[in-house]
């Protein structure tokens, strides 16, 4: 069962998802993108993610607004940056 996606984005928005981060990476380099894929969690947002695996506390009433869940990212989240199709950082 597939438990997370990769999802890369190149300008503001998301570009491609995919199961695995082969695939990913082959897309990446068909096309020498420059972005970031970032892993997320299958039927969990990042934020409950984060919250669940301890990564995230709300600390402030503003934490738990529609704005910002919905703007949420953790930087706890696995992360692979490229340049013109090659991996330049992994976080």
């Amino acid at each position: 069962m597939l438990e997370a996606v990769y999802v890369f984005q190149g300008g503001r928005l998301c570009s491609g998802v995919f199961s695995t981060k082969e695939k990913a990476e082959e897309w990446i380099k068909k096309y020498a993108l420059t972005g970031m894929l970032t892993v997320y969690p299958i039927d969990e947002s990042a934020y409950d993610w984060a919250i669940r695996m301890g990564y995230f506390k709300v600390k402030k009433e503003k934490e738990s607004t529609p704005e910002f869940i919905g703007g949420f990212s953790s930087g706890s989240q696995e992360h692979f940056h490229y340049k013109n199709g090659e991996l330049i950082a992994h976080e």
